[in-house]
């Protein structure tokens, strides 16, 4: 065999194997929960504030889905352990403060943010996207936002992962509204 017919037969195996190397990639972009087939609607992460129907592969409504997102925490606020809220404030400690007149640490002081505007700590230099949010700290938008603050506030400059546990987040809430002179009314239980 010449090294002619050679090259060609190595050549062509290399472009058979960047060929379907090329195709896996993009139909695992097109998709990816699938892993390439077509098994069912994949359409990615739903907003559980907007939407509660995901349209199926034929347009039609396939029903609702379960949030996403966190579940409310209105029912747990009222009987919060507020020591368990000071434990849990710990792993927010190394970034925050909430006490009274406390200064900025890498983030926001903290006291008074239950009930107040969203970027409101005028001494602070907040990330564009939160600076830009509307409205006041609610124990909904709280909620959202300690479950998973990067999906709550793209963009934001807080890196942590969020609380998971409902239980946490009503008591680290529950929490930082103790620490407030005029506390924000709890909300009505649902």
């Amino acid at each position: 065999m010449d090294s002619m017919k050679i090259n060609k037969i190595l050549a062509a195996v290399l472009l058979a194997g960047v060929v379907a190397m090329t195709t896996g990639f993009v139909t695992r972009l097109i998709h990816p929960a699938s892993g390439g087939g077509h098994h069912g609607a994949d359409h990615g992460p739903v907003d559980p504030l907007y939407a509660s129907y995901i349209k199926d592969d034929h347009g039609a409504d396939s029903g609702p889905k379960a949030p996403a997102g966190p579940e409310p925490i209105a029912g747990l606020l009222a009987s919060a352990d507020l020591e368990a809220g000071k434990k849990v404030f710990k792993k927010c400690a190394s970034c925050h403060t909430a006490d009274k007149g406390a200064p900025n640490k890498v983030g926001p002081a903290l006291f008074g943010i239950v009930g107040n505007d969203i970027a409101s700590v005028g001494s602070f230099s907040y990330s564009s996207p939160m600076a830009d949010m509307p409205g006041n700290w609610t124990y909904a938008d709280l909620n959202q936002f300690l479950f998973k603050p990067k999906a709550y506030v793209k963009g934001t400059k807080m890196a942590f992962p969020g609380l998971k546990r409902a239980k946490d987040r009503a008591a680290v809430i529950a929490y930082l509204r103790a620490q407030d002179d005029k506390p924000e009314a709890l909300p009505a239980s649902q």
